[in-house]
């Protein structure tokens, strides 16, 4: 039976009041989806509202000349164009936990996206719980951590954040501030995932490539690190 992972796509598209469109961005689902259709998964992918997940405009400039993005883009719409309403996976507690059950991992794309709607989504953050609570892989890159920096297992506000004391990764306070949205996010992810007790590791320098795995947990710093969290999601469920 071919591996199953279920992947979660911002619904947002709006980057805060700067009259920018954002969503998910490009090369952060592009270059995971290569290794997994490579190594035989299925992919189901869902958002918070279902239908069309919102490709964050810039990202298509900015990688245009990447061929795995490229490709993406051109032949595989279909598979953000449709997604399905997360609420179908995790509308109550049992059917998290069912989900998580029938899939082999979890994983959230960046883009700012994420940090105004997939942080503060509550089914979304039962889903995550769910999916660490039964053991399976839980993984997202660069503003992707957003979506589990405020998870607690269980789903129960009593309980640990689903980071704390783990090593994590994702899009760093520098890097926001080099790309001049620090001032427009609605927090900072690097400082959000400390808060709440995450060992935070990020590459010596702003942009490089940093993959960061913690038994099933895996995250990634950029979009530089997307290609090798897709390698590290397969790795962990064929292991």
């Amino acid at each position: 039976m071919a591996p199953k992972i279920l992947v979660v796509l911002s619904s947002h598209d709006k980057l805060g009041d700067t009259g920018k469109k954002t969503g998910w961005y490009l090369p952060e689902f592009a270059h995971p989806y290569d290794e997994f259709i490579e190594a035989g998964f299925d992919v189901t992918v869902a958002s918070p509202k279902g239908g069309e997940a919102p490709l964050d405009p810039s990202s298509i400039e900015a990688f245009k000349s990447d061929p795995s993005s490229v490709n993406f883009l051109n032949n595989k719409k279909s598979v953000w164009e449709n997604t399905e309403p997360l609420k179908t996976f995790a509308g109550d507690d049992a059917t998290a936990a069912k989900t998580a059950q029938a899939y082999d991992a979890l994983f959230y794309p960046g883009g700012h996206g994420p940090m105004y709607d997939l942080a503060f989504d509550k089914e979304s953050h039962r889903l995550a719980a769910a999916f660490a609570s039964a053991g399976k892989v839980v993984s997202a890159v660069c503003h992707g951590p957003a979506a589990i920096a405020n998870v607690r297992i269980d789903n129960d506000d009593s309980k640990a954040y689903l980071v704390s004391g783990r090593r994590v990764g994702g899009f760093t306070d520098n890097e926001e501030k080099e790309a001049q949205l620090d001032s427009v996010v609605p927090f900072l992810l690097e400082t959000r995932l400390k808060e709440v007790g995450a060992n935070f590791e990020k590459a010596s320098a702003n942009w490089g490539e940093k993959v960061v795995v913690d038994g099933n947990l895996i995250t990634g710093q950029n979009p530089a690190s997307a290609k090798g969290v897709g390698a590290a999601i397969v790795k962990a469920v064929k292991a």
